[in-house]
């Protein structure tokens, strides 16, 4: 049986700290996982810039309820749902994704949580595991799981390379001359096409 993993934003949705980053208008908000490999210091950065703003999680969750999905991205899911599993697994984190995932028709999402004080202020941001994508795809295969992964960043890296198929989708050019071997996909159309073949062999 064969299984799809995604990754969420930039592939289905919006980045959410980009878009955070335009409504508040400090611009090292703007910094994601395509720019920045290491999840950790990514996170603390910007729980950091939170505290200094004196944003909340509210602050957050009011920029992402007025979020939806990517153009095109529903039915491209939808597409992809009636033709085989697929998995959501992303950085994220729940106190996020939600709000996404309802819009999306509730894929099952495999994610991550913060610890927020009573004030609403972000304290820290727990990790379910440590490189929770690579680890998801081996586990999967440990289950007898054909495997396909796809994402846009660093931090999407280790699933695809893990995974029996893969490709990027709209990459940032960084990674794209980093990986020249991995395939890419810039249209949901294109990408719908290489995870049939992939289901096709």
């Amino acid at each position: 049986m064969d299984i799809v993993c995604l990754d969420m934003e930039g592939v289905l949705v919006p980045e959410i700290w980009i878009n955070v980053a335009e409504r508040t208008g400090i611009e090292e908000l703007k910094i994601t996982t395509r720019d920045e490999p290491d999840y950790d210091k990514l996170m603390g950065n910007r729980i950091r810039i939170l505290e200094e703003n004196n944003l909340t999680l509210k602050d957050i969750q009011n920029v992402i309820a007025k979020m939806g999905p990517m153009e095109g991205a529903f039915s491209f899911l939808e597409s992809l749902r009636s033709m085989t599993q697929v998995v959501i697994l992303s950085d994220t984190f729940t106190e996020f994704a939600n709000p996404l995932m309802k819009q999306l028709n509730w894929p099952t999402i495999w994610c991550n949580s913060l610890e927020v004080s009573s004030e609403g202020k972000i304290l820290h941001h727990k990790m379910r595991l440590h490189d929770g994508k690579r680890k998801a795809i081996q586990a999967l295969k440990q289950l007898n799981y054909r495997t396909f992964a796809a994402g846009d960043s660093y931090n999407d890296l280790t699933m695809i390379h893990e995974a029996d198929g893969g490709c990027l989708f709209r990459a940032p050019d960084s990674i794209l001359k980093e990986y020249p071997q991995l395939k890419i996909a810039t249209t949901y159309d294109d990408f719908l096409s290489i995870i049939k073949e992939f289901l096709a062999t």
